[in-house]
Parts: structure tokens; C-alpha cells; sequence
């Protein structure tokens, strides 16, 4: 998508930055955002920027690379641009401030504080921070990156006159199911039902509650050896307690599986042991496990809160609401109907397809195109 107010001249035309670091709160493994940073780098690399991460603090697996969010002070550069990945409240964004360089804001969602506020009052403050450092940014920031257009009116409302849509950058191409893993789901499997996987941290704002009742509807109504894998780490530990009890009144607690944090490839075997991608999520920036899911051909059912319908598009079932009984039946028929199914597979590689690793580096590439355009008309330094 282009950005808003944009004049279509030849970037060529104008000056080009020959420089663009990453800076980011947090540099993790096994996260969305590190390896969108990651992707980020190599895109702009290859694109013929010069490019580093910064980070205030960065995972022991993938320390290697990221520099200290001291050494950007030390760094000097006449040509160089900020890509600033907002996804909470930090200090980091207070550092960024207060730097000279022009900022691009890479925005990746604040979930609404009102979502944690009863379970995690210390994320509450990260996140109302995160909003507040948001419309602190906006001004600081002559164009703006979204994942989707859901998130990108968040940015316009913050005042952020240039936007234009990415898609997040991760790479599925290469994935190898752990045999192990593989092995003992397929045991489990042996007994008969239907396993249900989503995939996302334990915390309120994924409504893992609200999945909960539907395998209750499922069990009762269809399937009463169906079985609901929930793969993620957890917010604290109140809301996953909470989630547990829950489910004993329910009667469905041994059929439910947490098995917090996994590998790469222990993940890539719950998708393909798995029957159906269920998402009763409130609030999605994105959901790249979604796309994930298309990837490895395990039809979707979710709720198309935020941003989820425009995530999934026409590559699953995308639901009004998520009443128990008709996120229970709609799961029904992608298990039960065959032909069903195989058009949702077929319909999610498609989709899945279009978020591929090239694509949104493309994609990335037009929008900084994009950037130094709207540079020029702002007079911002390149």
C-alpha cells in the first residue's frame, strides 16, 4: 500500500539515506518480532543499505547480532535513518526521543492495557506506557510502518501523516518437524479425537478461556475424546491458573495440553499433527502463527477480532463471533467434511503464499522507496 499524501515521483530522483539501523526494546529468540528484526536487516542489506541492530537487551541465542544500545551514541552517521520496532513501553523508546536521526516507527501493536489490568498490573504499566510513548513518537516519526491496516489506523490516529502497510517478515520454507515430538503426538492421536492446536502466549488478551468452552461444546455436542493444545509461554502465572481451574470445573482438564515454550521444530510438529488452527483471540496486531498454519496446510477456524480477518483473508474460516456452539460446529465441519478441508488447505497455502519472505521484503524495499519521497516533500535529511 502506498503511503497517505504521497506524490508518485521516482525515488531515484532524490536524495537516498545510505543507512538504516534497527533499533529494538528487545532482540529474543523464538518471537515474532526478533526474527521480523532479523529478516529486516538481511532485507535491507541486500536492498544496498548499510544496516546493524541495536537493541537495549538481546536473547543469549542471538546476542551475535545486536549491538548495545550505548554503542548507537558512539556510532556517528550523516546519512543514516532509524527503523524503531514499538511494541511496549521502554526506555529504549525514551533513548530514541532523544536522538537526532529521523525515525521510521515500525509498529507492532499495543495490546490494550484493559485486556492483563486484573491478571499482570506490571504489564498494565508497560502497556499504558507503550500508548503514551506511542503519541510521543508520532511526532518524532516522519513515516510510519504497520503490519496490517488494522494497526496502521492506530498509527494515522497517533498523528503520523505517511504510513504504509508490511506485512511482518519470517520464514517457514525450511521447517522440519522433531521426531520425537512427532512420534508421541501421534500415539496420543491413536486413541482417537480431534486435536485442536493454537498457538500464542498464555494471556488473557489470546482468550485461551474462551477456546476452553469451545472444546467443552465440541466434546459434548460431536467429539468427547477432542483434545486442545495450547503452545506458548505465559503471562505470569495468574491468568494460566486461572485457565487451569477453569477447565476442571469444566471436567475437560486432562484433555488440554501446555507445553509452554517450544522448539522451532517441535512446533512445526504440533501443526502437522493437528486438525485444525483455532484463534478466539481479542486483540491481533497480525498473528503470524496463523500464517504459519496456512503454510503447513492445517485449516483455520478463528474469530475475526482486529486483526485476524485480514490476516487470514479468504484462507480459513473467519467467524462474526465465538460463541461456544458456533466455534464449536464450524470446527466440526472442517473436521468432518472433506472437501471442506481440502479447499481450506488449499485456499491457506495460497494465502499463506503471499506472505512469503521475498514478498514482504519487496514490500519493505517499496515502502522505504516510499520514504524517501515523502522525505523530500518534509524536508527530512538523506
Amino acid at each position: 500500500m502506498t503511503s497517505t499524501n504521497a506524490v508518485p515521483r521516482p525515488p531515484e530522483a532524490h536524495p537516498r539515506v545510505s543507512r538504516i539501523d534497527q533499533v529494538v526494546h528487545i532482540l529474543a529468540a523464538h518471537d515474532a518480532i526478533g526474527a521480523h528484526v532479523l529478516h529486516c536487516r538481511d532485507a535491507l542489506r541486500q536492498a544496498g543499505y548499510e544496516s546493524d541492530i541495536y537493541a537495549g537487551d538481546a536473547h543469549p541465542e542471538v546476542r551475535e547480532h545486536a549491538l548495545p544500545l550505548d554503542d548507537l551514541s558512539t556510532s556517528r552517521s550523516k546519512r543514516r535513518w532509524l527503523l524503531f520496532h514499538h511494541s511496549t513501553g521502554s526506555a529504549v523508546a525514551e533513548a530514541v526521543l532523544r536522538r537526532p536521526e529521523p525515525v521510521i516507527l515500525d509498529y507492532h501493536n499495543i495490546t490494550p492495557a484493559s485486556y492483563v489490568s486484573r491478571w499482570a498490573p506490571a504489564m498494565r504499566e508497560e502497556l499504558e506506557l507503550g500508548r503514551e510513548q506511542l503519541d510521543a513518537l508520532a511526532p518524532r516519526s516522519f513515516y510510519g510502518i504497520a503490519h496490517s491496516s488494522f494497526s496502521r489506523r492506530e498509527l494515522e490516529a497517533a498523528g503520523i501523516g505517511h504510513t504504509n502497510v508490511v506485512a511482518p517478515m519470517f520464514d517457514m520454507t525450511h521447517a522440519t518437524a522433531d521426531p520425537d515430538v512427532s512420534d508421541a503426538l501421534a500415539k496420543e492421536r491413536a486413541s482417537g479425537g480431534a486435536d485442536w492446536l493454537f498457538v500464542g502466549r498464555l494471556s488473557p488478551h489470546k482468550a485461551q478461556h474462551d477456546l476452553v468452552k469451545a472444546l467443552a461444546a465440541y466434546r459434548r455436542l460431536y467429539d468427547p475424546r477432542a483434545r486442545l493444545h495450547l503452545v506458548g509461554t505465559s503471562l505470569g502465572t495468574d491468568y494460566p491458573r486461572a485457565l487451569e481451574r477453569f477447565a476442571h470445573r469444566l471436567g475437560i482438564a486432562d484433555d488440554i495440553r501446555t507445553p509452554g515454550s517450544v522448539s522451532s521444530e517441535a512446533l512445526v510438529a504440533y501443526y502437522r499433527s493437528a486438525d485444525v488452527f483455532v484463534c478466539a483471540s481479542d486483540h491481533e496486531g497480525f498473528c503470524v502463527p496463523l500464517v504459519e498454519a496456512m503454510h503447513l496446510g492445517l485449516p483455520v477456524v478463528a474469530y475475526g477480532a482486529a486483526a485476524v480477518g485480514e490476516t487470514v483473508g479468504d484462507g480459513g474460516l473467519v467467524l462474526p463471533d465465538k460463541t461456544p456452539v458456533r466455534m464449536a460446529t464450524a470446527v466440526r465441519r472442517v473436521v468432518a467434511d472433506g472437501a471442506l478441508r481440502d479447499a481450506l488447505v488449499h485456499l491457506g497455502r495460497k494465502r499463506a503464499a503471499s506472505f512469503s519472505l521475498a514478498a514482504v521484503g519487496r514490500q519493505l524495499v517499496s515502502a522505504l522507496d516510499d520514504a524517501h519521497i515523502v522525505a523530500a516533500e518534509l524536508g527530512v535529511p538523506a
